[in-house]
């Protein structure tokens, strides 16, 4: 993700809408602070995961997993189209994951080609330890929205 520490001003933007009147000023204006702020929690999020020995990725995975409490487990492939990343990824995090015990692949029950991924004891403690923080996290950065607004 990219990441401009210091947004184009005002007049700057005017400068290009001189150029290119179709430009509306004030929607890109929006636009680039929204991406801004984006970024921001993004970086926020990623150290937030690397203080806890864990990633954006690999909880992902694990939360779509968990959020469903009628499923026991998710396909690699229903995983894939639920985190909106590709199978190559998918399946490196999933042998990561399985190597680090926070997930085992078991047999599918209706579908003995496929796979199963569940999640184990060590990823539902995980969860627990990452998600308050997580949460405040979130509640943090839309206060701060919030107080931009306000």
């Amino acid at each position: 993700m990219f990441f401009l520490k210091e947004l184009p001003g005002r007049e700057i933007l005017e400068n290009y809408h001189r150029k290119f009147p179709e430009m509306n000023v004030d929607a890109v204006e929006g636009a680039l602070k929204l991406m801004h702020r984006a970024s921001m929690l993004i970086r926020g999020i990623d150290a937030f995961f690397a203080g806890h020995d864990f990633s954006q990725l690999r909880f992902f995975i694990c939360i779509v997993i968990d959020r469903d409490p009628e499923v026991e487990g998710l396909t690699p492939g229903e995983i894939t189209e639920r985190i909106g990343v590709s199978k190559p990824v998918v399946t490196r995090a999933l042998k990561s994951l399985e190597k680090a015990g926070y997930v085992s692949l078991q047999e599918h029950e209706t579908d003995k080609r496929a796979k199963l991924v569940v999640l184990t004891d060590r990823a539902r403690l995980k969860l627990e330890a990452v998600l308050p923080g997580y949460y405040a996290l979130m509640d943090d950065f839309m206060s701060k929205e919030e107080e931009s607004h306000g």
